[in-house]
């Protein structure tokens, strides 16, 4: 199966990347729903889900792959520290702060809501809860993981961080 991952990988990083993307980003939904919510499935928001899985296909996919690369290509410094360093200052500073804005923006407009007011009510809290793991997270998958599985190392940690978005997201913590 890791095979099989890397080979499509390889050969399509932006539409594997995306798939994945698209699969945990639902999945961690699903996990806030059922888990935390304990809706149970007879009352499971299928919409919710699908919006999730949408933004992360299509949004959060190509887009972290592509920043993935930028930064691996672009923020080299002269000592190894100091890149990870920067690195996760560039993601925390300029990746996070547009990718909460697109996902805010877009889940409300998905849900025929207004945008503005939906950033207004939950980008602070999302970027504040972002700053308590996602440093140290990317610090990690920075240092330690190659550059073509970063994506996929980020939306396994995802799971537990998407189902939080998605309670923020649905108003409901």
């Amino acid at each position: 199966m890791l095979r099989w991952y890397q080979t499509k990988l390889a050969k399509q990083p932006i539409l594997t990347s995306s798939v994945t993307s698209a699969v945990l980003f639902g999945c961690g939904d699903v996990l806030a729903q059922q888990v935390v919510d304990r809706r149970g499935f007879e009352k499971h928001d299928m919409a919710r889900t699908g919006r999730m899985a949408l933004y992360g296909g299509a949004i959060f996919g190509p887009a972290a792959t592509t920043w993935y690369g930028i930064l691996q290509r672009h923020v080299v410094l002269k000592n190894t520290k100091a890149t990870i360093v920067a690195r996760v200052v560039a993601d925390q500073c300029l990746f996070t702060p547009t990718h909460l804005t697109c996902f805010l923006s877009s889940m409300a407009i998905m849900e025929g809501t207004d945008p503005i007011e939906k950033w207004r009510n939950s980008f602070l809290p999302s970027y504040k809860a972002n700053l308590t793991i996602w440093p140290m997270v990317q610090g990690v998958n920075f240092a330690l993981v190659p550059l073509e599985y970063r994506v996929l190392v980020v939306n396994l940690v995802s799971l537990g961080w998407n189902c939080l978005l998605s309670l923020i997201n649905s108003g409901e913590k």
